[in-house]
């Protein structure tokens, strides 16, 4: 189908969702919201896709919300903002975060707000060096959200955190893969080159395995050690019965490459 707020394809195993509201920094509107949940729907019923890959166009990633898209006129009713992260943010953060596949963001220019913490929910972060990463909230007296107040302590801990959400201070993207924000800082010219040649390389691993991966990863942040040992147990043996397993182990002993099909 067409859409008019994203840009969206399939190619040889990876889909590309570009974020496509350049002149408002690509921030989320209503028709956004829902032509983005479109997109997911059919990465998910497509068997061929085994990555995904999040960016923007223009010189933003996102801005977060569509401020005039909610406009609180003077003595107008207050709106409900959990309402607002209820039926639109927290289904796209559960999406991505569960998606059996890699997701890769390739943040090309400013993150702020929801913008930021939808990438920092995505399994491997890039970012162009001019990006930068801004938990812009306070500024309007509100409370990080799309997962930020979870995501942020888990990466850069709980004393920078609070500064980052209180301040809303700018954090580049030099900064943010030094502080463990995200992944890698590239140059500017080089990111979608990087952000498609990772993407693709996923495209061709054991999709399976990488998403009992993901699994194991995430669940650590809440499990005991003795709980993920069991979960360990438990996701190896899934990943021991997959065709990909098979193919891992013949392709070792044959002393050739594997030849992997997701399954």
């Amino acid at each position: 189908m067409s859409y008019e707020t994203i840009e969206f394809s399939i190619t040889e195993g990876v889909a590309v969702l570009t974020l496509n509201r350049p002149d408002s920094l690509n921030s989320f509107n209503t028709q956004m919201h829902a032509e983005v949940r479109s997109a997911l729907k059919e990465v998910k019923k497509d068997s061929s896709v085994r990555c995904l890959l999040l960016t923007g166009n223009g010189r933003g990633f996102c801005a977060g919300q569509d401020l005039s898209d909610r406009n609180v006129a003077p003595g107008a009713e207050a709106p409900n903002l959990g309402e607002s992260i209820e039926k639109n943010y927290s289904p796209l953060l559960r999406t991505i975060r569960s998606l059996e596949m890699p997701v890769i963001c390739a943040v090309n220019g400013v993150a702020a707000g929801a913008g930021a913490n939808i990438a920092f929910a995505c399994d491997i972060v890039l970012a162009a060096k001019s990006a930068s990463f801004i938990q812009a909230f306070c500024k309007i007296g509100l409370v990080p959200d799309c997962g930020g107040t979870w995501s942020l302590p888990r990466l850069v801990g709980p004393a920078r955190a609070m500064a980052l959400s209180m301040l809303g201070d700018k954090v580049s993207a030099e900064q943010a893969e030094q502080w463990g924000m995200i992944w890698k800082s590239v140059e500017n010219e080089s990111l979608m080159d990087e952000a498609l040649s990772m993407a693709k390389h996923f495209a061709t691993q054991p999709t399976k395995g990488l998403a009992l991966i993901k699994r194991a990863i995430q669940a650590s942040a809440t499990n005991t050690f003795d709980e993920q040992l069991d979960l360990e147990r438990d996701l190896q043996t899934l990943a021991g019965r997959t065709e990909d397993y098979r193919e891992g182990v013949a392709a070792f002993m044959e002393k050739r490459q594997p030849a992997f099909k997701g399954q």
